[in-house]
């Protein structure tokens, strides 16, 4: 029989490419030339391919102890969380209002504005001009115009001077150029949307060369065009039974999804919706047991603590409170068939902290930034199963 190490690159480069980034990162530290194929920003691994499925991050911040920070990741492809490193706060001490993270970067807002990769070996932390409305809590998406550098639009968001809350909000929207590193004044949100302008109310997703704005509880919602920087009228987009919902941006689809009231009872309900029209169709529906499988408690307000994030063909759904844990579970939304599977998430690594806020988003990760810097950075992010 032919030896491993008696292939040729290409097939050992093959071979390894088809392992998800758990199996990879331990692969790397078996020989030099394995951490060589592995580590180079060419390898074309699962994470890299256009079916790469994106990974879930919790990042759980306490309000009165920086040591009570905890972060992790979800891979669905070895369904293993990753217990990340201190070095996964590269900031300082990032306050629960102004901290954030949006398609793979990390970001405080206030008092000044700077973002940093995420999983990044060396945690870099870049800093820009100032923002001109310096605020907290805003909707914040990272495009790409034209250009590897990315751009950053923040929406609305509460103003911020000098450490105090300004009640005179101006809902401002802000364009930050990577070249010029300047921000833009856009034309602000909407009006309608002033009773409930932060991240706390409002649901954002970037499609199609425009940024959706979408009320979690108002089901107003209006796109700002990326290239003509203008808004488009303010709709509501509210299924029957609707009791609060969110907006997601999958692969090739605008997605609605939220808790609904029926006559045969509460569900978590997912609709695809036509960017064109705002016209909505069910596609899925969260199994029962599933569902309340994420709380233990009959309470009338218990779906308040559910949140929900997606990119790609997944969709996660989870309970912010503590009790239990932080549960969740995943929906995969087939592109060919348009059939969903929803199963549940493996439980976070114990021991799990209280937080005071989460911190949850979804993001395609890179293996060359994780492995970039060495032998040496691979045993900062340690794969921890159930």
């Amino acid at each position: 029989m032919t030896g491993f190490s008696s292939l040729s690159s290409d097939l050992t480069e093959h071979i390894l490419s088809l392992l998800p980034i758990p199996t990879l990162i331990r692969a790397s530290t078996v020989c030099k030339i394995w951490h060589s194929i592995i580590s180079s920003p060419t390898f074309p691994s699962a994470s890299s391919q256009p079916h790469s499925r994106p990974w879930f991050f919790l990042y759980g911040l306490h309000n009165t102890s920086s040591k009570n920070h905890q972060s992790f990741a979800y891979d669905p492809l070895s369904d293993i969380w990753f217990r990340l490193p201190c070095s996964s706060f590269p900031f300082p001490s990032p306050t629960s209002s102004s901290f954030l993270g949006s398609h793979g970067f990390l970001f405080i807002t206030a008092p000044l504005f700077a973002f940093s990769p995420i999983l990044h070996r060396f945690s870099n932390i870049f800093t820009t001009s100032p923002l001109n409305y310096s605020r907290v809590n805003p909707l914040l998406g990272v495009f790409y115009a034209n250009s590897d550098k990315p751009r950053f639009i923040v929406v609305g968001g509460v103003r911020f001077i000098g450490n105090l809350v300004d009640i005179e909000d101006r809902l401002a929207v802000e364009i930050y150029d990577p070249h010029m590193d300047s921000w833009e004044i856009c034309p602000p949100l909407p009006a309608d949307f002033r009773s409930g302008n932060s991240s706390s109310s409002l649901s954002s997703a970037l499609f199609g060369g425009k940024f959706y704005v979408f009320g979690i509880y108002s089901c107003f919602v209006s796109s700002f065009d990326l290239e003509k920087r203008v808004w488009s009228e303010v709709q509501t987009l509210r299924p029957p039974g609707v009791i609060f919902s969110f907006m997601i941006s999958c692969r090739d689809r605008l997605v609605l999804a939220g808790i609904c009231n029926s006559p045969q009872g509460s569900s978590f309900n997912l609709w695809r919706i036509d960017e064109n029209t705002m016209e909505f169709s069910e596609i899925a529906i969260m199994p029962q047991d599933l569902l309340y499988s994420l709380f233990d408690s009959d309470e009338d307000d218990k779906f308040a603590s559910l949140k929900c994030v997606g990119l790609g063909d997944l969709i996660y759904v989870f309970n912010e409170e503590y009790h239990k844990r932080y549960p969740a579970c995943v929906c995969e939304v087939s592109s060919e068939s348009g059939k969903c599977n929803w199963r549940r998430v493996p439980q976070l690594p114990t021991p799990v902290n209280k937080f005071h806020k989460v911190i949850s988003f979804c993001s395609t990760v890179s293996l060359y930034n994780m492995l970039r810097g060495g032998e040496e950075g691979v045993d900062e992010v340690q794969a921890m199963s159930e």
